[in-house]
This record gives C-alpha cells, sequence and structure tokens, in this order.
C-alpha cells in the first residue's frame, strides 16, 4: 500500500506535482495517476453528467482493493510510494478510509485560490466539450440541481472550494505534521523549488532537480477547434507517425506547448468573483485558523491582487 497521498485540490498543479515526484529516483508514483480508490471503494459516484462515465473509465479508476494494490506492484527500493487522486480532499469519506488503510501516510495539499479554481475548473470542461452552459455564473447556478442528479465531482465547482471545512476532517484523523499544505503560487512561481521542498517534506532527497519544463492539464477555450481535436486524438494518422519518429519525451514536449498556445482564457467575471469571495469568506477564515497561515488574499475583488495562472 502507498504510503504517500497527493489529495488535492482539483486544478491546483496535483498533475504537475505527480510528475515532479515521480521522476525522483527514491519515489514510485501508481502509473494511473488517479485511482480515486479511497473516494469511490463504498460509494462508486452516478457519473450521469455528460462524458462522466468515459472520463473516469480513461482516467483509469479503481474500485476493488486487489486492482488497487497491483498499481503498486511496480515498486523496488522507493521509500516513497504514492498516487495522486485530487477528489480525496472534497469527499466526505476518503479522511477515515485512508486512515483505515495508511495511518501513518504523508499527505500532500496544494490550495489554489477557490474562485479561481471553480472557475479554472469551469473552463476544464467546456475545453473538453463536457459541459453545456456558455456561461459560468449560469454553470453556478445549475450546480445543485447537476450535484442532485448525480453529476460526479467535476462538476461540483463551488463544494470543491471549502478547503477548511474539507481539511477539518482530515484533522479528524490525522496529525497536523503528516500534512504537507502548499499554496499554488509556490508551484507557480518556482517549479523546482516546490518539488524539492517536497522532497525535503517526504523525506528523499531534495538535491533532485525535476524537468519542469511540460506544463499539463492548462485550461481555456481552444482558438481552434480541429487542432485542439488533433492534440487530443491519439489514433490521428500525424500522431501515430509522430510516435514512429520522435522520442516520447519529445513528442509529450512539443504537443503540450502546441496545445497551451491554442488555448485563450476568458477572464473570470467581476459579478462571479464577488458572488464566490462572499460565498467562501467564513470558510477562508476557518482555514486560516487551522492552519496559522493567511489565505485572506483570495476574498479581495481587487483584480490586480488576485493570484492567478494567467
Amino acid at each position: 500500500m502507498p504510503n504517500t497521498f497527493v489529495i488535492g485540490a482539483a486544478k491546483s498543479g496535483t498533475t504537475s506535482l505527480y510528475d515532479y515526484l515521480r521522476q525522483h529516483p527514491d519515489v514510485f508514483m501508481s502509473p494511473v495517476k488517479e485511482p480515486c480508490y479511497f473516494a469511490y471503494a463504498e460509494n462508486p459516484p452516478e457519473m450521469a453528467g455528460p462524458g462522466d462515465e468515459a472520463s473516469n473509465h480513461e482516467s483509469g479508476v479503481v474500485y476493488t482493493l486487489e486492482d488497487y494494490r497491483a498499481l503498486f506492484s511496480g515498486a523496488t527500493t522507493e521509500s516513497v510510494i504514492g498516487e495522486a487522486s485530487p477528489v480525496y480532499l472534497y469527499d466526505e469519506d476518503a479522511p477515515r478510509l485512508l486512515h483505515e488503510q495508511c495511518p501513518d501516510a504523508s499527505l500532500i495539499v496544494v490550495l489554489r485560490n477557490p474562485i479561481v479554481r471553480a472557475h479554472s475548473h469551469y473552463l476544464q470542461l467546456v475545453q473538453s466539450g463536457r459541459e453545456p452552459l456558455n456561461d459560468f455564473e449560469a454553470a453556478l447556478d445549475a450546480e445543485d440541481e447537476r450535484v442532485a442528479a448525480g453529476w460526479e465531482w467535476s462538476w461540483h465547482y463551488r463544494r470543491m472550494g471549502f478547503y477548511g471545512k474539507q481539511l477539518a476532517r482530515y484533522l479528524e484523523y490525522f496529525d497536523r505534521e503528516q500534512l504537507h499544505v502548499y499554496r499554488f503560487e509556490e508551484l507557480t512561481e518556482d517549479s523546482v523549488a516546490f518539488a524539492q521542498t517536497a522532497y525535503r517534506a517526504l523525506g528523499v532527497d531534495p538535491s533532485f532537480e525535476p524537468d519542469t519544463g511540460i506544463r499539463r492539464r492548462a485550461t481555456g477555450v481552444p482558438k481552434l477547434d480541429w487542432l485542439h481535436q488533433f492534440i487530443g486524438s491519439p489514433d490521428h494518422v500525424l500522431r501515430r507517425w509522430s510516435r514512429l519518429v520522435l522520442p516520447e519525451t519529445v513528442r509529450d514536449r512539443i504537443l503540450m506547448a502546441v496545445r497551451n498556445a491554442n488555448l485563450q482564457k476568458p477572464p473570470l467575471p467581476d459579478a462571479a468573483r464577488a458572488r464566490l469571495a462572499e460565498v467562501y469568506r467564513d470558510d477562508v477564515h476557518r482555514l486560516e485558523t487551522l492552519f496559522d497561515r493567511s489565505f485572506s488574499d483570495w476574498l479581495t475583488t481587487d483584480e490586480h491582487r488576485i493570484a492567478d495562472d494567467g
């Protein structure tokens, strides 16, 4: 069983962190990035939203302990064995189930401004063609109805941002020292330094420098739909040809660079920002109390003081 978990938050750089961790020679990360086992073991999601079932199938979600253990069968001498499932921070049962199986685990959390995070998650589903509403506030208004209808957690834009409430659940089961909490800006401003801080927290060589050149999971609306579809289609003739002539790391870097250059990010509407700032106000104060650290900059409506990833 793993001894390290990246538990969230979604759209907060967890894919990049997963990449940095799995590059380290003393770390083994599951080949499936988001197995989600401890969220779905007792209560599998209904997956009633557009593309929910296909998305979870493609991501490699596992439902049995046997299948979950098999993900780590390739580990050899690594001291850190881990996985990254950002739904764990949000899911109500995950803290208890994680503690039952892995009580001594290290838990890594990257927190992004919940207002910006919600908008980024919305844009991700727009980008993938799964979000039918072309207005962010309309999607916020539809959230309760969608949750009641069984749409999976990616659609819970507003609900996923109550970090104070979510981390309080973990502190009921785990010691504070087991939780390593970072801000999203730490990852984006100096990725190598951030990775080395995480290495140090996990007790592996902090001098190792990962390749941080590929930015994964960037969100936005495609400028050219045909180019976005080509990059996302593994069976396209040009993609098949590239596999024959280019090394995987080179091909991956080129495709990600082209993909990200083809994305444009619509601004977060001021009305939605102000609305969500009020929604999250009490929870942000709760988070500050839990960790004796300021997060109040998240609540400002001054665009120039908002930490974002552009």
